[in-house]
């Protein structure tokens, strides 16, 4: 390497600041650019929603539990970590989850999650739908595509224009909500879910086109690379926590300068250098850097480049966010175990509930309890339902354990509880969102410096912000490379 070191600050120490950090680092070893890193994190931990508490005889994740197989870059990530061996998937044996319809638990379909049924014939002896709503759902293959033109659909709207309404209550909507915390009527489908989009578009038929897509799985046209996951959700045997651990002592070990406990305040035009920014910080200290990256929740992103980027900040406050709060419980498994199996449920909003879903951690995990004792996390909130926040902790616990009771026959005490609340943790991709992040990106094309990241903008999972992380390090280090070359 040769030369002064580029400057790049980070703002934002989740999931999606950590490995842009990590990126920049390794990018720019590829490159052979001089890196000098900071990141800066408002609250005293990393890990931003990653967030693990390890007790004797408890594994308890505050925020998500795992990642999804299907996108490749968190996978990637625990590999170029070293922590392959640590990947751990569900239990197979108790593959099941439920939907509750009419006050009683009834099965999904194994792959549901996936929205690739596999057992459909379980939706016949459920009773999850009336004969009527099965009817209407089988019909899907028979009914027109909306035309090529039509504006931009709600996931609401498509699915129960695609398969009905009976179907959408009580198959489609618990599980966005479960991805989402949002309303599947204010939610983009081409935002959240596009896939479907296009295969009413080539086969006419949503149905026919993943049965196309399965048949060809089938024969071998897309073959598994070796080592692949079987299962459709990953975590780590010790938690999500070390992931963002690992990420810690790897970018310490680099050199990267750490910074808690402190955030930023405002994005200014460096007054030494037009080519480059200060980064203002709460404590009123200034950073002079080459490049920034703000990995932070949109709304609080909007604030930092008010001054900077009015017309980006604008576009940024306009994406709503919604809160959330998960409740673990660990019970005696002896006074649990007859009430429980598979995974846990989801709570379809047409039941009226206060319950968004439920996991029976310890069936779903390994490693998460000791023996003779279960773990259940409960999850509450949402879009339109964010009130009950304002419960106190051992309110929300109360409630929780009514709706156990009510639900499956939990009548016992727990002998722990903890609960983690996510105020404004969910971003919600209305219909719109596609437009904004297209604008924003447009808007910033003269700033190649500048760069805008995390689940707010271009999906809010896990693989999804380390995607991003490592798309925004190499555009730093390949405009830094370039300056170089020059």
């Amino acid at each position: 390497m040769a030369g002064s070191p580029f400057h790049v600050v980070i703002v934002g120490g989740g999931i999606s600041g950590l490995s842009t950090a990590f990126f920049v680092m390794e990018e720019a070893k590829k490159y052979g650019v001089a890196i000098q890193c900071t990141v800066v994190e408002r609250d005293a931990r990393w890990g931003g929603k990653i967030l693990t508490n390890r007790l004797p005889n408890l594994l308890i994740e505050g925020g998500p539990d795992s990642f999804l197989t299907s996108k490749p870059w968190a996978m990637d990530l625990c590999r170029t970590l070293g922590l392959e061996d640590q990947l751990i998937s569900t239990v197979v044996e108790n593959n099941r989850t439920f939907s509750l319809s009419r006050g009683v638990l009834r099965e999904l379909p194994q792959g549901l999650l996936a929205f690739r049924p596999q057992r459909v014939d379980t939706l016949v002896s459920g009773g999850l739908l009336s004969w009527g709503g099965l009817l209407r759902m089988g019909a899907e293959r028979f009914w027109p595509q909306s035309s090529r033109g039509q504006s931009e659909e709600t996931l609401g709207s498509f699915f129960r224009r695609r398969f009905g309404a009976a179907a959408f209550d009580y198959l489609i909507e618990p599980l966005v909500a479960g991805i989402y915390a949002g309303d599947a009527d204010e939610l983009s489908l081409e935002a959240t879910f596009p896939r479907f989009k296009e295969l009413e578009q080539k086969y006419g038929s949503v149905i026919k086109g993943m049965r196309v897509a399965q048949a060809k799985a089938k024969v071998g046209v897309s073959p598994k690379p070796s080592g692949s996951p079987s299962s459709l959700f990953m975590t780590l045997r010790n938690g999500l926590g070390t992931l963002t651990e690992t990420l810690i002592q790897r970018l310490t070990g680099q050199g990267v300068h750490l910074m808690t406990g402190c955030g930023c305040r405002e994005v200014q035009p460096s007054p030494h250098n037009k080519k480059k920014f200060s980064v203002v910080l709460e404590n009123e200290t200034s950073l002079d850097t080459d490049a920034v990256v703000l990995a932070t929740p949109a709304f609080r992103t909007a604030q930092m480049i008010l001054q900077l980027e009015p017309q980006v900040s604008s576009l940024l406050e306009d994406i709503p966010y919604t809160s959330t709060a998960t409740i673990s419980l660990a019970y005696p498994t002896e006074a649990v175990e007859s009430c429980i199996q598979g995974y846990g449920f989801v709570v379809p909003r047409k039941e009226k509930r206060p319950l968004l879903a439920c996991t029976w951690t310890s069936l779903k995990w390994t490693n998460r309890s000791l023996k003779g004792e279960t773990l259940i996390r409960c999850y509450v909130g949402g879009r339109g339902r964010e009130e009950i926040l304002e419960c106190e902790d051992t309110q929300l616990i109360d409630l929780v354990r009514r709706e156990l009771q009510d639900i499956v026959g939990i009548t016992s005490s727990p002998n722990y509880t903890e609960v983690h609340r996510w105020v404004q943790g969910m971003p919600q991709y209305v219909v719109g969102h596609q437009a904004r992040v297209a604008k924003i990106k447009d808007l910033l094309l003269s700033r190649p410096t500048l760069q805008i990241c995390g689940a707010g903008l271009n999906g809010i999972g896990i693989p999804d912000c380390i995607r991003e992380g490592n798309r925004v390090a190499e555009t730093l280090i390949q405009s830094f490379s370039s300056r170089v070359e020059a």
